[in-house]
């Protein structure tokens, strides 16, 4: 029996790198092998086109934002966290935290890999864009159920809870398209108090846990 190869994992590596760098569509399946360290008889084992392996990619990704996201946004009394809306400021802050922790790694704002891939590819192959909408409307999903406990807890003044979600996922990828843009994760500053008011909130009272 042969030893376990992380050449997909190290294919699925480059690839990223390379997705947030350069874009897909200038990515030739020799460059990748080159950055991955594999040969070019690697990458067709695993993955059947370069299509195959932007969805991959694309999928890897959303795994760890998807915990991020989770993390971010669930309530826990213990850490005196419980309000939905001090929850989504939440949410805010780790994904500038990231942009910075990717900036010290290479040197610029990369911006979101699914908003760099939507500008780019969305038009030229209908299995990515399909699951880029799936990906962004659990992302919505996600901030709805948030906005709909603020609302319970009359928090929020929205007519719609789904579309308010939209409209903050849709702010929140716009600022860091902006802090792509001018390579400054400062353009992030604003997102909360401009979510506050698309929310029709005031900044909630932050109370010490357990309280």
């Amino acid at each position: 029996m042969g030893r376990t190869s992380d050449a997909r994992e190290r294919i699925l590596s480059a690839a990223r790198s390379l997705i947030e760098t350069h874009g897909y569509s200038a990515l030739g399946v020799a460059e990748i092998c080159r950055t991955a360290g594999v040969p070019k008889g690697s990458f067709y084992y695993f993955f059947d086109s370069k299509e195959s392996l932007a969805l991959a990619v694309i999928d890897e990704h959303w795994t760890g934002q998807k915990r991020t996201w989770a993390t971010a946004l669930g309530g826990d009394a213990q850490r005196g966290d419980a309000q939905p809306l001090l929850r989504l400021r939440r949410l805010f802050e780790a994904t500038e935290v990231g942009l910075r922790t990717a900036q010290r790694s290479c040197g610029t704002v990369s911006g979101c890999l699914f908003g760099n891939l939507t500008l780019e590819m969305s038009n030229q192959t209908e299995a990515i864009r399909t699951r880029l909408q799936e990906i962004f409307e659990a992302q919505v999903e996600m901030v709805d159920s948030v906005i709909a406990e603020a609302l319970e807890r009359q928090e929020v003044e929205v007519a719609d809870t789904r579309e308010a979600a939209r409209a903050v996922v849709a702010q929140l990828e716009g600022q860091v398209l902006f802090a792509k843009l001018y390579n400054s994760t400062q353009q992030l500053g604003p997102l909360w108090a401009n979510c506050l008011a698309l929310l029709g909130a005031h900044a909630p009272r932050e109370t010490a846990a357990g309280v």
